[in-house]
């Protein structure tokens, strides 16, 4: 019994950490590749309308990725499919003159965030998808290591 307190602490305190956020996961894609028609999809609950979200992407990447920047478009939908938002975003992932590299990094690997909506009222509670496709002129992008969605609420509310 003491054993399971004591391995419920750490993880209560993860949990403590965070509590803006209402959702967050990252997948891994194969072999490190992002296919042109590899749509990566996530579907998250809204919990209240009576608060204002943020919804962010996350992208890791490894160090030799051999562009300085990585275009994709999202979509945000609704339970009936819906279209709520969709935009082509661009990101910098390394500074274009010195090639430096943008991000929270550890060894060859480097996490990014990007905020796709700011202070967002979903119009219904329930589930919603959010669908992230590159958008490179490459049909097949190396070392795109993983890529993610973030929502949280915002703070003060």
């Amino acid at each position: 019994m003491i054993k399971s307190i004591w391995l419920l602490i750490p993880v209560a305190l993860l949990l403590a950490c965070d509590p803006d956020r209402v959702f967050e996961e990252n997948k891994n894609l194969e072999e490190a590749y992002w296919h042109k028609d590899s749509l990566v999809t996530f579907e998250f609950d809204v919990p209240a309308t009576d608060r204002k979200y943020n919804l962010y992407a996350n992208i890791r990447n490894a160090q030799h990725f051999p562009f300085y920047n990585l275009y994709y478009q999202y979509t945000l939908s609704d339970t009936s499919g819906v279209v709520l938002a969709q935009e082509l975003k661009n990101i910098d992932l390394f500074d274009p003159k010195t090639g430096e590299p943008y991000g929270s990094g550890l060894g060859d690997l480097f996490d990014h965030r990007q905020l796709l909506l700011s202070a967002y009222d979903f119009p219904a509670q329930g589930k919603y998808t959010l669908t992230f496709e590159q958008y490179m002129r490459q049909d097949s992008l190396a070392l795109i290591m993983s890529v993610g969605a973030r929502l949280e609420q915002v703070s003060g509310q």
